[in-house]
């Protein structure tokens, strides 16, 4: 019971106090360009949402950065598993896991913005940020399988396939849970800076952009609110369909070893 109550939860009350925060603040400025009030916002929004530009705005960029997500996650996964077994693919990957890690995201947007177009720059963004982080947890999982299960599926000669299913897979899911939980909000972050900066038409970075330009501010936070539900709303469905792909593997593993 104490430990659900100290779950991290979004409290109404506490979302109230910060709108009323927000709604003062912009009273005493008194200026729409330096801070825009709450209501102003979702006035804004209200208007945006019954626009058939806005929903293609949307779903050009959740598209992207949920495609470079995914993407990034399968190939993490095919690469950890392959560095598990061969030294020489993990020494390989580790100089390209370390730069992916440690150049500013900038660099890579601008780099890429001389070698490919801006439309699908945020798939590339996104997939790179969440590489080294899928890679690196999935890494941890599997070297971190017990030994002695290994040993024991060896000797009563279980096949690779169950081995895999029964043994790697329930060891490996907190370890990728963690991975999505932290990467996912990276994901939105880097993929919309990257269209910020490469403008590619018809996405929100673009938006964002000519916000900034023409001092919209009701446009800028309008636009900001519908980032942070996307990302939410994504971060929600993929940690829910992984935490059940998680208990569903140590279910299996309690039923058959």
């Amino acid at each position: 019971m104490r430990q659900h109550k100290e779950k991290r939860e979004i409290r109404f009350w506490a979302v109230l106090f910060w709108l009323i925060a927000w709604q003062l603040s912009s009273m005493w400025i008194d200026s729409d360009i330096l801070l825009v009030s709450p209501i102003k916002v979702f006035f804004r929004l209200s208007q945006l949402v019954r626009t058939i530009a806005f929903w293609g705005t949307v779903f050009f960029t959740l598209l992207r950065i949920a495609f470079g997500f995914l993407l990034a996650v399968l190939v993490g996964s095919v690469l950890a598993g392959m560095s598990s077994r061969y030294h020489r693919i993990y020494e390989l990957m580790a100089p390209l896991v370390l730069t992916v890690k440690s150049v500013p995201v900038a660099s890579f947007i601008i780099l890429a913005l001389i070698w490919f177009s801006s439309r699908n720059l945020s798939i590339l963004i996104s997939f790179l940020m969440v590489l080294p982080i899928i890679y690196t947890n999935v890494l941890g999982g599997i070297r971190s399988v017990d030994k002695a299960l290994l040993e024991m599926a060896e000797v009563f000669r279980i096949s690779r396939l169950h081995v895999v299913r029964f043994i790697y897979l329930p060891q490996i899911m907190p370890f990728f849970y963690s991975a999505c939980s932290v990467s996912l909000g990276l994901a939105w972050k880097a993929g919309v800076a990257a269209e910020v900066i490469g403008i590619p038409k018809g996405s929100i970075g673009e938006r964002l952009q000519q916000a900034k330009v023409y001092l919209d501010t009701p446009d800028l936070f309008a636009w900001t609110f519908v980032i942070v539900l996307m990302s939410l709303a994504f971060e929600k469905l993929i940690l829910a369909i992984v935490k059940k792909c998680a208990a569903w593997c140590i279910t299996v593993r309690e039923k058959h070893i």
